[in-house]
Order: structure tokens, then C-alpha cells, then sequence
């Protein structure tokens, strides 16, 4: 699903030039669970923002469900990661202004889903993540783990292909954080591809694969469990 071949990214500025990462090599299977570990600084979130294309590589190659995406325009880029891909992040990301249903419900409405089709993937969405009876509460109005459950049911309504989490514990507490990778390993297990950057061993080891970054370089990789093929795609 995913490919990346001698990937390099250098930030410039006119005082400093920063290589974040240094030919990044890496290969990603359908269905794969996968969790990139490194220090800070290592280029694990450059990594992940490429890999959701969102930045492109400096040089080197990346495919991904087939498609050479490091020679897409910005449009081709975005058309590519509408409901293809789905984004996780630490600080949630979820819209004030927006009920936690409106939030969910955002995505469909950029696809042009019909009103009634869409309304009812959310509601059962919803139920699915157990914040049916925070359906109109306002995000300030939850939880940290709760507000974490709302940021993953909006990542995966689409039902993308791709999950991209970045830290996505870094704000909770142990209880909440055990809850979420739960929650993940679960859509997983129905298909989705998911890939997350975590300093967590505890988080890390949901993982079918652990990949360790160093200084912007691949520097070794950890099987914890084999890949199953035999998975059923559904919603969450």
C-alpha cells in the first residue's frame, strides 16, 4: 500500500539547512499496523506529514495505493487524500464552533454525501465509540479520551484506507491512552491501515511492526506479531 524509496526531506532556511530525514526507505502492507518510534527531532512527524501528503519530499520516491504521489499537483494531492486518508493528532484538532456530531459529520459533508445517508453513519459511529449521549455536547464540554474518541470517529467516517496518528496519547492519561489504542487496534483489526508516531513502548507494542528512526534514517525494525491477511473492511 505504502512505498517509499530513498525518500529525503531538507528544510532550508537562509541561516541553517536541516536534512530530516536522510533516504528513508520504507514499506507498509495493507492492513499493517505500524508504529514509528525515534527521539525527538528524529523526523518522525516529517515522515508522517509526507506519508499523509501533506509535504512533499526534497528527493526520492513515494507510492501510495499505487500512485506515484511525490509528482502530484496540490489538487491531485488533495483529491488523493479526500476520504483516502485519515488524521489523528495529540491536541485533537476537533472544531470548538462544531457539536461533537458536527465534527464528525464534517468530512461526509466535503464528500457530498446526502443529508439522511450521512446522519445516520454518524449516529451509528457514534454508538460505536460509546459518545451517542455527547451527540450535541460542544468538544470543551468532554474529556480529554473523549474528545480523542470524537477525533478518531471524524478520521475514520470516511472510511479511509490510510490512518495517520500522530502521539495520539500524548494528552491523556494512562486509563484514557489504554482506551484510545483499543479503540485503533479495533479499526485495524476491520482493515484500515494505520500508522502512528509515539514515544510509548506501551502504545508501540499494539503494532504489528515497530520501525526506529534516527537522525532522519530507518535504523532498525521490530516485529511484534505477523501481518493477518484474512481481515473484513467495515466501519469502526
Amino acid at each position: 500500500m505504502i512505498k517509499t524509496e530513498k525518500m529525503t526531506m531538507i528544510f532550508t532556511t537562509e541561516e541553517v539547512q536541516t536534512r530530516a530525514l536522510n533516504e528513508v526507505s520504507l514499506r507498509v502492507e495493507k492492513g499493517e499496523f505500524v508504529a514509528i518510534m525515534g527521539p525527538s527531532g528524529c523526523g518522525k512527524s516529517t515522515l508522517l506529514n509526507i506519508l499523509g501528503t501533506l509535504d512533499l519530499p526534497t528527493s526520492g520516491s513515494y507510492f501510495f495505493d499505487g500512485k506515484q504521489i511525490d509528482k502530484m499537483s496540490e489538487n491531485q494531492l488533495t483529491a488523493t487524500r479526500k476520504g483516502k486518508i485519515g488524521f489523528i493528532f495529540q491536541s485533537f484538532n476537533l472544531i470548538d464552533e462544531l457539536t461533537v456530531f458536527e465534527n464528525i459529520e464534517l468530512p461526509l459533508i466535503y464528500l457530498k454525501m446526502k443529508s439522511s445517508q450521512r446522519k445516520e453513519k454518524v449516529r451509528q459511529l457514534l454508538g460505536k465509540v460509546g459518545l451517542l449521549h455527547r451527540a450535541n455536547h460542544f468538544p470543551q464540554q468532554l474529556s480529554g479520551g473523549q474528545q480523542q474518541r470524537v477525533a478518531i470517529a471524524r478520521a475514520v467516517v470516511a472510511d479511509c484506507k490510510l490512518l495517520l496518528a500522530d502521539e495520539p496519547t500524548g494528552n491523556l492519561d494512562s486509563a484514557n491512552g489504554v482506551e484510545v489504542m483499543e479503540l485503533l487496534s479495533e479499526q485495524n483489526r476491520q482493515g484500515t491501515t494505520i500508522i502512528i508516531v509515539t514515544h510509548s513502548q506501551r502504545d508501540a507494542m499494539y503494532a504489528h511492526r515497530i520501525v526506529q528512526l534516527l537522525d532522519g534514517q530507518i535504523v532498525a525494525e521490530t516485529i511484534n506479531r505477523p501481518l493477518s491477511v484474512n481481515f473484513k473492511k467495515e466501519a469502526l
